[in-house]
């Protein structure tokens, strides 16, 4: 029975991960289609549109008890309000991105974001590198390095791209609440911020919402569900999954990004990009190695 179970929970969480992989591989299709609209406008109805989502899902999972319990900790309100923030400062230069022709940099920045994590890690938990490690991590400098050079300058977008995340990543695991009830407490946050934004933004009369084309209206409502349900499935998937396997199907997303931005964008790239990029895979292969081989021996039974 126990191993019937346990084959079903991870199945379950493939599933659960897979869906929110493949939400955010397609994502730069929807963000194309609100290019048109300021980025700003497009991140403060992502937000306000996920707290309805957000918050139906808490009610359905009867969690409201440790969203309360939250509210009594300035604490964590306040850890909440730095997570917010770096999550809303990614999801702002992910929207420009795109919106500009630079969604070839935008793969760039998610693929180094694991390499990221392990500096990150390093710099301030002290965990030390392994050699694997610090190849990978070697060979993501000289593909930067390789970019700065060809390019004139540091590909910021990605740089930008990977550690918002990352630090997102890294602060958001010790935030004292789950997954679904940390996220509708960001979007809460920061909704009041998005209400100002787009108040303004009507004020100057730029806002899209209900100004008369009802294709960007509807495009601004799903701007929620586009958001949190990835997010939320992610969650779900991480609890049911090894770290190693979600560590193996974190590249769907970049690498779908990847071919969107040449096969369907048909954005340039260029001999050197090629190259970095090539550089980026290696590093990305070592680090996948080093995590199994690590998984694996964490999980040899002690004698």
């Amino acid at each position: 029975m126990g191993g019937k179970e346990t084959d079903n929970s991870a199945l379950r969480g493939f599933g659960f991960a897979m869906g929110a992989y493949l939400l955010w591989g397609v994502m730069p299709l929807y963000m194309k289609m609100v290019s048109h609209i300021p980025p700003v406008e497009v991140v403060a109805y992502r937000i306000l549109c996920s707290v309805p989502v957000a918050g139906i899902l808490i009610l359905l999972l009867g969690r409201t008890a440790d969203l309360k319990l939250a509210f009594r900790h300035p604490r964590t309100l306040l850890l909440a309000a730095v997570t917010a923030i770096f999550i809303s400062i990614n999801w702002g230069i992910y929207v420009w991105a795109i919106a500009n022709e630079q969604t070839v940099e935008t793969a760039l920045g998610y693929y180094i974001n694991p390499v990221v994590n392990i500096v990150l890690g390093a710099v301030f938990l002290g965990e030390r590198f392994n050699r694997l490690q610090m190849a990978a991590i070697a060979l993501v400098c000289a593909a930067l390095v390789l970019l700065t050079v060809t390019a004139g300058g540091l590909p910021w977008v990605s740089l930008a791209l990977a550690f918002s995340f990352g630090m997102y990543g890294f602060l958001r695991k010790t935030l004292p609440i789950g997954p679904s009830q940390g996220f509708f407490l960001e979007v809460l946050l920061l909704s009041v911020p998005s209400l100002l934004v787009l108040y303004f933004l009507d004020m100057d009369g730029m806002g899209h919402f209900m100004a008369g084309d009802a294709r960007d209206t509807g495009l601004l409502l799903i701007a929620g569900p586009f958001t949190a349900v990835p997010l939320i499935l992610y969650a779900f998937g991480a609890k049911l999954l090894r770290f190693s396997t979600l560590g193996l199907m974190q590249y769907l997303t970049p690498s779908l990004i990847f071919l969107a931005a040449i096969f369907v964008f048909h954005e340039p790239l260029s001999m050197w990009q090629l190259a970095a990029f090539c550089l980026i895979w290696i590093a990305l292969a070592l680090y996948t190695w080093s995590s199994l081989r690590e998984s694996r021996i964490e999980a040899r039974p002690l004698l």
